[in-house]
């Protein structure tokens, strides 16, 4: 084909083509987008929330085992230097064994010594004296192989030690971020929100858990009685009510901020009795308890996967570090889906005649 038919079908190809596509459809305008509802927002917002929560659980778990580990690594490395000097001690006193030994080589044995002796008995008395040095010289050599054994093996259980803490160092460094960003993702959708969206929301929330205040109590499940701290609950809880104000704070033990189980932890361990640091190891190794049965100093453990916990401090009030940009604040037990409760002190018996301290007396303003 030439150059020139070719060139001819191309075109008419072209031509075809453009004459048989198909007219550009007028510009339809793209729907206005629905504004989310006040529900859609509160789920969303509690979602993120309680992803941020569990992220910080996880933190504050992982923090605990790297105190634990930075601790038995201090401990690994105070008794290997002790170990060590024993073992320098061991070894000088080895050498100077070892010289002794050189120096008094003889060929001649310790029987034929005894027989050429002018005086037998002190010739046995030098023998009595060389074999308790002997012995003494034996006990040295044991000591030193055992020293030696105990260093290597707190060596290796110290560099063992230390791996694992670096190994944990880099995991709360992961999950530290994880928090940031979770926390990141609800800054952003507060800041999407305008005024009146925060306010209804507000709104919507409260409303929300005046209702499940109400199921809550009239179920009958809190039971009738208010019952009485032990001595050490109403230490706990009155450590808890001067915290009041103070800022929530992801991983935060106090004294400034605290977070949920922060703020429990510390409180305990101010009464004298410790507790695990996080809301999920509270309920999995504390004595758990009815909801009927709840006692002012009592933990109160909410969400199917144990992420937050509050102080009961009786009348169906808790005291909680709540989430990210609250303070401390009193709020209904029902304010988060309820799991359960725990008791840190069991087996102690309340007081019977309990005189009100004017820490237990309720704030003239109560947070919902």
């Amino acid at each position: 084909m030439s150059g020139r038919l070719l060139r001819l079908v191309c075109t008419a190809a072209v031509a075809v083509g453009t004459a048989l596509a198909p007219l550009p459809a007028a510009a339809v305008p793209e729907p206005e987008p629905r504004e989310r509802s006040v529900a859609d927002l509160v789920t969303d917002l509690q979602r993120l929330y309680r992803e941020a929560e569990e992220a910080t659980e996880t933190y504050n778990a992982t923090e605990e085992k790297l105190k634990a580990k930075r601790a038995e690594v201090a401990r690994l490395d105070t008794q290997l230097s002790k170990v060590r000097l024993s073992l320098h001690d061991s070894r000088g006193a080895a050498g100077r064994l070892a010289r002794q030994q050189y120096q008094n080589t003889t060929t001649i044995s310790p029987y034929v010594r005894l027989l050429l002796a002018r005086d037998p008995q002190h010739a046995l008395d030098q023998g009595h004296v060389i074999g308790q040095l002997a012995r003494e010289r034996a006990v040295t050599v044991g000591r030193l192989t055992g020293t030696e054994h105990r260093a290597d093996e707190l060596a290796r259980r110290a560099r063992t030690a230390l791996d694992d803490q670096l190994t944990l160092a880099a995991r709360q460094k992961r999950e530290r971020d994880a928090v940031q960003e979770k926390l990141t993702d609800v800054e952003e959708l507060l800041a999407s929100l305008t005024a009146e969206q925060l306010t209804r929301l507000a709104e919507f929330e409260e409303k929300g858990v005046e209702k499940a205040q109400e199921e809550l109590t009239t179920s009958g499940a809190l039971g009738e009685e208010d019952r009485k701290p032990t001595r050490k609950g109403e230490t706990a809880l009155r450590y808890a009510r001067r915290q009041l104000g103070k800022p929530y704070e992801w991983g935060a033990e106090g004294p400034r901020t605290y977070d949920c189980s922060g703020l429990t932890s510390e409180a305990w361990a101010h009464a004298g009795t410790p507790i695990p640091r996080t809301s999920q190891a509270q309920w999995a190794r504390l004595p758990r308890i009815p909801l009927k049965n709840l006692r002012p100093g009592d933990l109160v453990i909410y969400f199917p996967k144990a992420t937050h916990v509050a102080m009961y401090m009786g009348r169906g009030k808790v005291i909680e570090a709540p989430r990210t940009g609250e303070r401390i604040k009193i709020s209904p037990i029902a304010s988060h889906p309820l799991l359960g409760a725990v008791r840190p002190d069991r087996r102690a018996q309340p007081q019977t005649n309990r005189t009100r301290n004017r820490d237990d007396q309720p704030p003239a303003t109560e947070a919902r």
